[in-house]
């Protein structure tokens, strides 16, 4: 019986040993064994000093003394909240803006900065701020493509010590305050007013010009204004009014008055 007892005691005890070997293992394993993906580089340190960025794969490190951070390469998109700002002409709008950034260097995405996401949206921001303060409305309204380039090279070039790649910054919307609304809306109706009086005034132009070579035609052949006369005559004609004053040139009739003339120095 002590005998049996022993055996079993004995084999319980080699089964916790074998147990607690595997948790050993299974331990060791998950802290120097590390999958990183292909979009993605494991920043590994060894006991403190950076000794370069892995991956992507199988990574393997040393226990205690290795430490990896992974830094994700995708782009990433950030979004600018609304925000008051001033033109350069003193018009107070709120715009919100969206960026377009990755890191081009996981190595210094780590050591350089704590936190690359948050500093290159505090960036952003304040480089937004500054970009509309030196533009006009006007500018701000009819060439947001030189904006939005000038706002990506500003926060590109502050945040390259980083290892961030900026490569778009959009500005998307401008509220205008409602006077501002209105006295462009009233600007706008005055434009196209001024079209239309230019327009309406290159037409009398025009038309005067055309009266004035017609004129000039027909004074220089008597048988055009007769023309004219006879065709005015048939038009008003045709509106069957009952009563025509209609003005006859003095040539038509003056072969009549001729033949009076003649007529009366024979009696």
């Amino acid at each position: 019986m002590i005998l049996g007892q022993d055996a079993a005691g004995l084999g319980g005890t080699l089964v916790c040993l074998c147990i607690g070997a595997v948790v050993v293992l299974a331990v060791i394993a998950a802290t120097t064994i590390r999958v990183v993906q292909e979009y993605e580089r494991g920043v590994v340190f060894r006991l403190g000093r950076v000794i370069g960025a892995k991956g992507p794969g199988l990574i393997i490190l040393l226990p205690i003394v290795d430490r990896m951070v992974k830094v994700d390469l995708r782009t990433i998109t950030l979004d600018i909240p609304t925000q008051e700002a001033i033109t350069g002409d003193n018009v107070t709008v709120r715009v919100n803006a969206v960026a377009y950034f990755r890191v081009i260097e996981p190595q210094s995405a780590v050591v350089q900065i704590e936190d690359f996401r948050r500093a290159t949206w505090q960036i952003a921001q304040t480089s937004l701020r500054s970009v509309i303060g030196e533009a006009s409305l006007d500018e701000l309204l009819a060439k947001r493509e030189q904006i939005n380039e000038k706002l990506a090279k500003i926060v590109d070039v502050q945040t390259e010590p980083w290892g961030v790649k900026v490569s778009i910054v959009e500005v998307k919307d401008v509220e205008l305050p409602d006077t501002m609304q209105r006295a462009m809306a009233r600007q706008a109706e005055a434009e196209r007013e001024k079209r239309a009086k230019i327009i309406h005034a290159e037409g009398e132009f025009q038309a005067a010009q055309m009266l004035k070579e017609a004129a000039a035609t027909m004074s220089s052949e008597p048988t055009a204004m007769q023309l004219r006369y006879l065709q005015t005559l048939t038009e008003i004609a045709t509106e069957k009014n009952s009563t025509v004053i209609f003005p006859v040139p003095i040539d038509i009739i003056s072969a009549f008055f001729d033949l009076a003339r003649s007529a009366s120095k024979k009696q």
